[in-house]
């Protein structure tokens, strides 16, 4: 069955950082695919700004090229891709200088019923002065909407200062905090597996459930982006990216689906999170840092070495491993383990629900052992979802018992292709639903709580552990799950 394309009213989409990476890699890719499917036309336009000294003409001819690029060949149409970058201009702007933005102005269209957007893929310093001037220009109507993407902040405080700029030229429903992970496909299923099937919100409490794993690694490394060095993987994927898959797993059904009914729910398991500080925190927090090592002829660099000579010796850890505990009625006892990393063993993300052994055995003179149920949520390769059950193996000769899989393969099961977070989140914005992306009040929760781990880890004499590049991560890790009788599951255990 075919996806049903509901076509969105015609819009301006300013993207200011539009000579950047994420517009060529990622934005232009995902707006294509949907001017495709017929979700939008040439009535709608995108108009790039940045600094560099390109014209109409060039923005298009990149539109073009980054659409070759990244997009699949079997959804190459010429004609199609023509049209898409007819779409297309560019004003060269300073942001900073007020006199730049009357180009902005005359490529803006007076029309009320077309949706003004302004995406913000710039560095976080350039918020204040782009909403400052959106505000003092008239740009801002009922209808506009304002993207913010990611870092915002760096700690709660910076990030309230981010926020109260663009909260003097926006409204809060009408700003919209980007997380590409809540667009994809299978987070979303979380919320239909949980709410739209009988079977499973019954068991999905600490009656039933023995912990949750969330783990979201990646093979490559960070290479040399300045970004990563002042971040780390707890600023750059705990924050933000896991925290939401905790609070989607672990939130309490909503009264609909309402975006602000859903951001209530995540809200007060942000606010329930156990507070992680100093005492104790080794035994439940681990950062880690890859080094190098040779995979065939080829020595893979440690972070060290990616890094410019004047910051060599930094304690930017790019491994991070949490014991987490939601303090209320349904996970109370329940353990979260969570990890992510650079330069790990393969790139995978998924949620991991292990269920509890069954609490007697009926079966003593079977061959083989009950295991213990577990649902897995694969978000990235191959996504899917599998569900681990014991059953009898066929044949004559008594009670063999096997764990096999009911595997759910997005890829097997649906002809259409999966579409990309960006394209869903894109056009969300156009039609005005915040369902996707996080309100105010979240972002601040979050930081909150990660705050106090990035302060303890800064005010340690212990830097981060070191761990070979192609691998799990530091031993430390290891230690953290199997201090509680328990392991990670690792992609060959499916």
């Amino acid at each position: 069955m075919s996806a049903k394309t509901i076509p969105v009213q015609p819009f301006d989409y300013v993207v200011f950082g539009a000579t950047g990476d994420l517009t060529r890699r990622k934005l232009i890719p995902a707006l294509y695919y949907r001017f495709r499917a017929g979700q939008f036309d040439e009535r709608s336009h995108v108009i790039g700004v940045s600094r560099s000294p390109w014209n109409d003409e060039r923005m298009q001819q990149a539109a073009i090229d980054s659409v070759r690029e990244h997009v699949e060949e079997k959804y190459l149409d010429e004609d199609v891709i023509a049209r898409f970058a007819s779409c297309f201009s560019y004003v060269h702007n300073d942001v900073t200088n007020e006199e730049d933005w009357k180009d902005i102005s005359d490529k803006l269209r007076d029309d009320e019923n077309i949706v003004r957007a302004f995406y913000l893929a710039v560095s976080p310093s350039l918020f204040a002065p782009i909403c400052k001037y959106l505000k003092k220009g008239n740009y801002c109507r009922p209808n506009s909407r304002v993207v913010l993407e990611k870092p915002l902040g760096s700690d709660l405080e910076s990030s309230k200062e981010i926020n109260d700029a663009v909260g003097e030229a926006f409204c809060e429903d009408q700003i919209y905090r980007i997380d590409h992970y809540l667009g994809k496909e299978t987070v979303q299923n979380i919320l239909a597996l949980r709410f739209a099937n009988a079977m499973f919100e019954p068991v999905w409490n600490s009656a039933h459930v023995d912990h949750v794993q969330i783990t979201v690694a990646e093979s490559v490394g960070a290479g040399r982006r300045g970004y990563y060095d002042q971040s780390g993987a707890l600023r750059d994927m705990v924050q933000n990216h896991i925290l939401q898959l905790v609070c989607l797993v672990a939130m309490e059904p909503p009264s609909s689906d309402a975006a602000n009914a859903l951001r209530d729910e995540k809200l007060k398991v942000l606010r329930a999170l156990k507070p992680i500080s100093g005492d104790g925190l080794e035994k439940i927090s681990v950062r880690g840092q890859y080094s190098s090592t040779r995979s065939g002829d080829v020595e893979v660099p440690s972070y060290q070495d990616e890094l410019p000579r004047e910051k060599r010796g930094s304690r930017t850890e790019t491994f991070v491993a949490l014991k987490m505990a939601i303090e209320n009625w349904r996970w109370s006892g329940v353990p979260f383990y969570i990890r992510t990393g650079k330069r790990l063993a393969a790139r995978i993300s998924e949620i991991i629900i292990q269920f509890r052994e069954i609490p007697h055995s009926i079966f003593d003179h079977a061959e083989g052992v009950p295991t213990a149920n577990k649902l897995v949520i694969r978000l990235q390769p191959d996504e899917g979802v599998k569900l681990f059950l014991m059953i009898k193996d066929p044949g004559p000769g008594g009670m063999r018992l096997r764990e096999v899989n009911l595997n759910l393969s997005f890829a097997d099961t649906f002809d259409d292709r999966t579409p990309d977070a960006y394209e869903r989140l894109l056009l969300d914005v156009i039609r005005g639903n915040q369902t996707l992306f996080m309100r105010r009040d979240e972002l601040e929760a979050a930081w909150a709580w990660i705050d106090p781990i990035r302060l303890a880890w800064d005010q340690s004499s212990e830097g981060p552990q070191p761990y070979k590049a192609g691998t799990w991560g530091p031993t430390g890790s290891i230690a953290l799950i199997e201090r509680d009788g328990r392991t990670w599951h690792e992609e060959n255990d499916y």
